[in-house]
């Protein structure tokens, strides 16, 4: 796919793995809505982007556990950007590692909606969209906690799990409308996601979020004859 000129939304883009990808991005022409929660952090992304090359960068704050104001920023979104390309559904939480019964209800149900729910339902919202078009890409990051069960993570890697099974059905039912889909699964990734949830973590080891997103460019921008389905990176 050619990447210049598309419109492209980026959920968890004010930060992290996320605000990589949309740099990467706008240096390569792309114009981004880019969703979070923390206003002045999206403005700033957005002012990052549009000077490495983005024509339009706009944040939008965005809670991806409110599936009404998920529809309204995607009709926001396409009356400004005038249609969507591409989503990256890159958002997500991490709880602490440990037993099942040591996860608070309040943090078990804030992971599901974030990591699995608003994801399908913002894809939802954003599907008919892409149908329109004449290229069209969906490309979920998800976690090698989505391929590979780990001790401590159970309610983490349940919603993961589903974000690959997801991905997979998704990309069944669109084989014939033209929207490719792709899950990428990256094992730890060296930003603040641990520090939020109180976890302590050696990061320095883990994957660069700017490399990560690197390999998110190299993914949406093969060609028309060449789509990567599933890419699993690993430190």
């Amino acid at each position: 796919m050619q990447l210049q000129g598309k419109t492209v939304i980026v959920t968890g883009g004010s930060d992290g793995i996320g605000r990589h990808i949309c740099l990467k991005l706008a240096a390569e022409g792309c114009n981004l809505a880019i969703l979070g929660r923390n206003e002045a952090r999206l403005s700033a992304v957005a002012v990052e982007a549009r000077t490495l090359g983005a024509a339009k960068a706009r944040g939008y704050s965005a809670d991806m556990t409110d599936a009404a104001a998920l529809q309204s920023v995607v009709a926001e979104i396409e009356a400004d950007f005038d249609g969507v390309d591409i989503l990256v559904n890159n958002a997500g939480i991490w709880h602490k590692a440990g037993p099942l019964d040591t996860i608070s209800d309040e943090m078990l149900i804030a992971t599901v909606q974030t990591n699995l729910t608003g994801l399908m339902q913002l894809t939802k919202a954003v599907l008919p969209r892409l149908r329109s078009r004449d290229e069209a890409a969906i490309l979920n990051v998800s976690s090698k906690s989505g391929v590979v069960a780990q001790a401590g993570q159970s309610v983490y890697t349940a919603t993961k799990y589903g974000v690959r099974g997801f991905t997979d059905v998704l990309k069944e039912d669109e084989a014939e409308s033209g929207v490719r889909v792709a899950g990428l699964y990256q094992s730890g990734t060296n930003t603040g996601m641990f520090v939020k949830a109180g976890e302590e973590v050696p990061n320095h080891i883990f994957t660069e979020p700017e490399d990560l997103a690197d390999v998110v460019v190299f993914m949406l921008s093969r060609p028309a004859k060449l789509w990567m389905h599933e890419v699993r990176v690993e430190i």
